[in-house]
């Protein structure tokens, strides 16, 4: 009978013998050493690959608070993510949505000042829906980003707002965007103050 799918041979398997104890069939199939360390393998023949994947359980061992963050890790691609219709999607279109460098709408009533605006420096994509989060405009610096930080932490901290399950939902967001926004904001605005330095 023909191996069943998923039972093929690695082509690239090393010429060794099985890992299974007492085994002397060739190792033709690769499995993961350990949860922790799934890009590292043990090679396998046919009959002990089945016996592995069938006792395999990735999440052996771990809780359902665990597991749970687990799946939402991989399933945001290891990104932070934030529930949908709590990042302020009732505010206006920012200006920037409507930006004409030919200057073809300032005739219009679309546009109610007809000197062009000094424009403002813009923040990256992938932090907008922090700032948003924090309720804070860019560019920012680490004292701001800090100071605001605290003060939406000690707001919304359970200690003083008992069992209060929305104020621990926009804790959780704020912690979101605060880890994100920390690991990104000096390094984002020392590379703008270089291209800046270089253009001048």
């Amino acid at each position: 009978m023909p191996p069943r799918r998923g039972a093929t041979p690695d082509p690239q398997s090393p010429a060794r013998p099985c890992d299974a104890p007492g085994c002397e069939a060739n190792g033709e199939f690769r499995a993961p050493k350990s949860r922790d360390s799934l890009n590292e393998y043990r090679w396998f023949c046919l009959p002990h690959i089945r016996e592995f994947n069938s006792s395999w359980d990735y999440y052996k061992g771990m809780g359902p608070a665990q597991i749970e963050a687990n799946l939402r890790h991989d399933t945001a691609w290891q990104r932070p993510t934030w529930p949908l219709g709590r990042l302020g999607g009732g505010h206006r279109f920012s200006e920037e949505l409507l930006k004409d460098p030919l200057g073809l709408l300032y005739a219009t009533p679309l546009h109610a000042r007809r000197t062009r605006p000094v424009e403002k420096p813009v923040a990256p994509p992938e932090l907008r829906a922090a700032l948003d989060v924090l309720g804070l405009e860019w560019p920012l610096d680490q004292a701001a980003l800090r100071g605001r930080y605290h003060a939406l932490a000690k707001q919304l901290h359970p200690d003083v707002n008992g069992s209060d399950r929305s104020a621990e939902d926009r804790l959780k967001d704020v912690n979101r965007a605060y880890s994100l926004l920390r690991r990104r904001v000096g390094t984002t605005n020392g590379a703008e103050a270089a291209q800046a330095s270089a253009a001048g």
